[in-house]
């Protein structure tokens, strides 16, 4: 497991975060412990110490499922941050009409964070939990993020770069204060090809545009 924070327990602690949120149902804890990879005690032992803290619940199953807590801090966090608010109506017509897995990623640190992660309705799809942080380094958001050149129509694409069998295209979005944003579309390269640009470039740079205006009206 790649410590991100360097502290331990909290790295490990996400990872159950992490892996509940990605699930479309609760988890049991043997579904837990394959979904994060820890050992089976460890595991236990903080999904339970989560759930002291309302972070994670027990459903009508018995099985682990995010808490209730989580709505509270939500709303916290669009109230001081309304970005990703203001954009998920825009981002949900763009799911619609392409069919594919669409994030929104703004730059954390050296890295960048998930604010928005809508599913592709597709059964092979890729998966992105909001609040993941992935660097900058690689995938064409974080090539957006970092600053670097776009193509002639607005876009970035990459294949392959952070994961075998999956390709992206992303576009930024120009925040208050010239601060960058990045509206990205990934899936399987059997969908999306080796040149997702030239299918998905322009929808991403035209949801770009239209999160900008909403934002300039909010």
């Amino acid at each position: 497991m790649d410590m991100l924070s360097g502290v331990g327990v909290l790295d490990k602690s996400m990872l159950v975060v992490q892996a509940l949120a990605a699930a479309d149902d609760g988890l049991s804890l043997g579904e837990l412990q394959e979904a994060t990879g820890l050992p089976r005690a460890t595991a236990h032992r903080l999904a339970s110490a989560l759930e002291v803290h309302g972070m994670v619940r027990r459903d009508a199953n018995g099985k682990y499922a995010l808490g209730f807590a989580y709505g509270a801090l939500s709303a916290a966090a669009q109230r001081q941050f309304p970005l990703a608010a203001l954009a998920r109506p825009v981002l949900e017509d763009l799911v619609r009409t392409c069919g594919e897995s669409v994030q929104l990623y703004i730059r954390d640190g050296a890295d960048r964070r998930c604010v928005v992660s809508l599913q592709s309705p597709h059964g092979l799809r890729w998966i992105i939990p909001e609040g993941s942080l992935y660097p900058l380094g690689r995938g064409s958001a974080g090539h957006v993020l970092a600053g670097e050149s776009v193509s002639r129509g607005g876009w970035i694409e990459s294949v392959e770069e952070r994961e075998a069998g999956v390709a992206s295209v992303s576009a930024p979005v120009v925040l208050r204060g010239g601060e960058l944003a990045a509206v990205s579309i990934s899936g399987p390269i059997e969908r999306l090809s080796r040149q997702p640009g030239k299918k998905f470039g322009s929808a991403v740079v035209g949801v770009a545009r239209s999160i900008e205006v909403a934002l300039k009206g909010s």
